[in-house]
């Protein structure tokens, strides 16, 4: 990455250091960067399947599908909820895919870490759509930013899109900021257990919305399968 054309280049280090430290299965690996003159060099895992977004964009995911997907990224979530890091932009752009199907996070370039001296953070970033309404607000924050974030992300693998995206960013963020939580374009076609599961989700008092820890115990999470249950929508795109 050449550094003298990023308008941020803050966050790009931020993404190095974060994921310099933080290893578990379901986050891309991160093996080393380099400084060179003025471009940064990183080396980091091959994630050949490419983003969650190809597949959403193309074609429609089962329920077994989506659970599958939920369980690595919530795996991923719990993980660094419990390390004070917060993502700040979990979407489907966010989540790589191997080859043989298995799910991982990615994209830590709005990463935040909170501790005991700074337990909420206030900065506006992420991407409009998935934004939680806290955030959009500026009021003080932490990682329930994520799950709602997550939330919007199952309703993106359900309808092919995140809610209010064919609104300019900056009237989906005051929608999203004063109406109720989005919902499903048809509610109907999904199961029981998946809206209860999405419920849990989009919350607007965050206090109320449940963690990434609570929702792994979830009964809709027992319909995931072997990652090779994603492999058909992988085939189908390409």
């Amino acid at each position: 990455m050449d550094l003298r054309k990023q308008q941020r280049r803050e966050l790009l280090f931020n993404e190095v250091v974060i994921m310099k430290d933080y290893h578990h299965k379901n986050v891309v690996d991160l093996y080393d960067s380099y400084l060179v003159d003025d471009e940064l060099w990183v080396v980091m895992e091959f994630l050949e399947g490419g983003a969650l977004t190809d597949i959403v964009t193309h074609t429609r995911m089962n329920e077994e599908q989506i659970a599958t997907v939920c369980l690595s990224v919530l795996r991923a979530l719990s993980y660094l909820h419990t390390q004070g890091v917060i993502h700040r932009d979990i979407k489907s752009d966010s989540i790589l895919l191997t080859s043989d199907g298995r799910v991982k996070l990615s994209d830590f370039g709005f990463c935040a870490r909170v501790s005991g001296e700074v337990q909420k953070r206030r900065s506006l970033v992420g991407t409009p759509y998935w934004m939680a309404p806290e955030v959009i607000s500026r009021v003080p924050y932490g990682p329930e930013v994520d799950i709602w974030s997550l939330g919007v992300m199952i309703i993106e693998m359900v309808d092919g899109e995140p809610p209010y995206f064919n609104e300019p960013p900056l009237q989906a963020m005051r929608r999203i900021r004063d109406n109720l939580p989005p919902r499903l374009k048809d509610s109907q076609k999904v199961s029981p257990i998946l809206r209860a599961f999405l419920d849990l989700m989009l919350v607007r008092e965050p206090s109320q919305r449940a963690t990434a820890h609570e929702l792994l115990r979830h009964p809709f999470l027992k319909l995931s399968g072997p990652s090779s249950c994603i492999l058909p929508l992988m085939r189908h795109y390409r």
